[in-house]
């Protein structure tokens, strides 16, 4: 069970606020996401704060993007991206391809990548600020 509020149905993509890199990545998701299957919260926020205690995940270990099913199910990593990418349909779904690659493998190229994006796509001073007709897909 949620502490938070959520629609029982809707998937939840948690991700860091400040950077930009991440940023971008849920305004990608926002334009392909047609089912309108996902609500975001930034890490930083409360509620995504009470999401990751829920889960006992820690943000030392996984500090970008997580997505969290209806219920406890949560998918971090290489493994978040593919989930979510999947979700669009159509050729998103030749994105399940990249599941043949070692979990290892691909977390390791992940990993690389969400340790350099504040040096190659930059940081904000805070988190961002959803339009108003963006705000009803936020939480918190």
């Amino acid at each position: 069970m949620y502490l938070c509020t959520v629609e029982e149905n809707k998937k939840i993509i948690l991700f860091d606020g400040v950077c930009n890199l991440c940023n971008g990545a849920v305004q990608f998701v926002i334009k392909r996401d047609k089912k309108d299957a996902f609500r975001y919260a930034a890490l930083q926020s409360e509620i995504g704060e009470k999401l990751l205690k829920e889960r006992s995940i820690d943000t030392k270990v996984v500090d970008s993007i997580i997505l969290i099913e209806p219920g406890k199910a949560y998918y971090t990593k290489s493994d978040a991206a593919l989930e979510i990418g999947r979700s669009f349909g159509g050729g998103y779904a030749l994105l399940a391809i990249f599941t043949w690659i070692p979990k290892s493998i691909r977390d390791a190229i992940y990993d690389f990548v969400a340790r350099n994006r504040y040096k190659w796509f930059g940081k904000e001073e805070s988190c961002m600020i959803p339009t108003p007709e963006l705000k009803a897909k936020f939480l918190g």
